[in-house]
């Protein structure tokens, strides 16, 4: 507001209130491979359900990468996923050779590899596509009818009266009992698909006695089979019981045949005339624009219930620009791409040529009604290629996508199996602790390759506990010293309740739910190990069990044993990070406070940035830090503490160099990793004042 020029009162308000706030630490991250889902982008997952209902179930192929996922949310509500894009991937389609849409971007503009589909660039493989790449696709089924002749279309047939519809004592009988009958002829060629419902006889009022006795029948049969004038059917629903005759026998008169498409009873109605089109066309109604879609589950693998369906598309528009009535987009197109989880539109059918365009409002045509001689249509999709074991180079790929701090935000970083196609997984290791380095907000946990320790895996199997542990450490021995990395000892046994069997899978995501739940009972600053907060859930067995020798050689290696003891339970027994040499910071805890209070005071200090470094400025920033460090010292996360921030570290030189200096120091609080008990026997006669501190 500028000032005053005549006399009055004007407010102005300063806000000194501003705080630091402690950002969540418990938000993990993770690259899995599926058969379903988006590939190539970061995907929020809150737990074990959501995880299936969005990338699907375990297989024996993604299982070490999917229990990874699945194990850390046992332990905390928020994961951070990326599907790997491998070799192969393919989106299943109608007809034709299926194509790579990794997600939405890819459809939407393309990604620079694949796609963009959104003005229809796929021919070739049908009008819609599977939403994402996978085996889960091949088990949908779309049928669309795109006219007003759902229900009903009416037809004549010839030749009715010598064959009883249903009779099952009958040699010419249609339809006997549950099973399709012998073929009968139509007088002419008839817009009818598989699966689509007809009757016979005249539905409405009706004149003479046997139009009448029929449709009070009132039994429907389902199309089996039709070609040119040649159709067989089925009852439907399939009953075991005599029917009516479709004519009186001697009459030579054809028989109405009554149309209904195969999902037409999921719908209120017809598709007809929406009231944008009525609009566009002043009033008229003979532009029919919209059309029924229907997404089924085709035999149970997506739902486990064959038939069962999964999404109802009623009265989209075949005009683009359409909206509904509520004003929400009804262009079909638009439509499944904002309201569809399990398909894409790629191609207008065969003969649509007006579809997709807006309508001619200089004249109330049916041209602009984007009519089309074909009723619709049933197609079960195929050609889907899922998440295949990854390269070294797929995965790295994926992994990239957490590499940005300021768009990701996450600081529990899951490794997944070490081994690829049978390698240690060294480079992938080395990777991961470059790219936590580089963040400086986040820890990356890993556990050894599978063959170091899992009995029977793939290549040489241990045979030994001492083979065991010289294998596990031999491999961290090779990685690089770091404090923002933590290696544990293994893989542990787990029920795959989804394949019914027993699975061997890497713990580093159990030591990150670790320290989430850590999150959740105490502070990060708290140690993740011991009885109290590192149970490790879910666990039938150890791959490698150590011993209190064995614990003293991993733990001089920097890494941490997972142990069972009897009665206890599978706990962490150690919170050590990987960095080789002796400091405050080769502890899982005191990485995490620091991390914690450094992302805290970072976002808190975006407030000073533009301001005057005076005194004024550094008083206010020293009111935000010290109260917090305070509540960080109450919560027993640190001893003691120092925050400078004057004209000692904010010289003159410092000021005109647009600068702004605090210096913190901190004492970490110590979590206690040796105890050492002493007894003491005295005689009877001897007061304890006299010998507490001799010993």
């Amino acid at each position: 507001m500028a000032d005053l020029v005549s006399p009055g009162v004007q407010v102005k308000e300063k806000d000194l209130t501003a705080s630091v706030r402690s950002e969540p630490t418990s938000i993990g991250a993770t690259a899995i491979i599926s058969n379903w889902g988006p590939m190539n982008e970061v995907v929020t997952v809150s737990d074990e359900t959501e995880l299936v209902s969005i990338f699907g179930k375990p297989n024996g192929t993604n299982y070490l990468y999917w229990f990874s996922a699945a194990n850390f949310l046992a332990y905390s509500n928020t994961l951070k996923v990326v599907n790997m894009e491998t070799t192969g991937a393919k989106n299943a389609c109608q007809t034709g050779t299926a194509v790579l849409i990794p997600n939405t971007t890819s459809w939407l503009t393309g990604d620079g590899t694949n796609g963009p589909y959104s003005g229809g660039q796929a021919t070739g493989i049908g009008e819609f596509t599977a939403r994402f790449p996978g085996t889960k696709g091949n088990s949908l089924k779309v049928s669309t009818c795109w006219t007003g002749q759902a229900v009903p279309a009416t037809y004549e047939a010839s030749e009715y009266y010598t064959q009883d519809i249903g009779d099952t004592t009958s040699a010419n009988a249609i339809g006997a009992g549950e099973a399709p009958g012998t073929a009968i002829t139509v007088t002419a060629s008839m817009a009818l698909a598989v699966n689509d419902i007809i009757s016979f006889g005249v539905e409405g009022p009706y004149s003479t006695p046997d139009a009448t006795a029929l449709a009070e029948q009132g039994q429907k049969y389902k199309v089996v089979s039709y070609a040119s004038t040649s159709l067989t059917l089925e009852r439907y629903p399939k009953v075991n019981a005599k029917g009516l005759k479709t004519a009186i026998d001697g009459s030579t008169t054809p028989v109405q045949i009554n149309r209904y498409w195969q999902y037409w009873d999921q719908f209120d109605g017809p598709p007809g005339t929406s009231t944008w089109m009525k609009n566009k066309q002043g009033g008229l109604t003979t532009g029919k624009d919209e059309m029924h879609i229907i997404v089924i589950d085709n035999d149970g693998g997506i739902t486990g219930a064959p038939g069962t369906i999964l999404e109802k598309h009623a009265n989209l528009s075949k005009m683009a620009g359409a909206v509904t009535d509520s004003g929400d987009n009804n262009y079909y197109v638009d439509a499944l791409y904002l309201g569809s989880n399990y398909i894409y539109w790629v191609d207008h059918p065969t003969g649509a040529t007006n579809w997709g365009t807006e309508p001619d409002t200089s004249t109330a045509s049916t041209s602009t009604a984007a009519l089309l001689s074909t009723v619709g249509q049933t197609n079960s999709y195929s050609g889907g290629v899922g998440g295949v074991t990854p390269t070294e180079g797929e995965r790295a790929l994926a992994f990239d996508y957490f590499a940005d701090a300021d768009s990701v935000d996450f600081n529990l970083l899951i490794s997944g199996p070490a081994t690829v196609n049978g390698a240690t997984g060294t480079a992938h290791a080395i990777d991961l602790i470059d790219l936590v380095e580089k963040r400086k907000d986040s820890v990356v946990f890993l556990s050894p390759y599978s063959q170091a320790v899992v009995p029977g895996s793939a290549g040489s199997s241990p045979a030994n506990s001492y083979q065991k542990i010289n294998n596990v450490t031999s491999y961290f021995d090779s990685l690089p010293s770091s404090s923002y990395a933590v290696f544990d000892s293994g893989y542990k046994k787990i029920y795959d309740k989804y394949n019914d069997t027993f699975r061997w899978v890497p713990l580093n995501a159990d030591i990150a739910g670790a320290c989430a739940r850590t999150d959740a009972v105490e502070d990060p600053w708290w140690s993740p190990g011991g009885l109290n907060r590192g149970q490790i859930r879910g666990a039938i067995e150890l791959a490698l069990n150590p011993s209190q020798v064995e614990r003293d050689t991993l733990y001089r290696a920097r890494i941490n044993p997972v142990v069972t003891f009897p009665g206890e339970g599978t706990v962490l027994w150690g919170d050590k990070t990987a960095l080789a040499q002796s400091s405050a910071f080769d502890r899982i805890n005191v990485r995490r406070l620091f991390i914690t209070i450094e992302e805290a005071i970072a976002k808190a200090s975006r407030t000073v940035l533009f301001e005057f470094n005076d005194t004024f400025t550094r008083e206010n920033f020293l009111g935000m830090v010290n109260p917090y460090l305070r509540d960080v010292m109450a919560r027993r996360g640190i001893t003691d503490f120092l925050a400078v921030c004057d004209e000692t570290n904010n010289t003159g030189q410092v000021i005109d160099n647009n600068e702004f200096r605090a210096d913190i120091y901190v004492k970490p609080a110590r979590s206690i990793n040796f105890i050492t008990l002493t007894f003491i026997a005295t005689r009877t006669d001897v007061a304890f004042s006299e010998v507490v501190g001799r010993a």
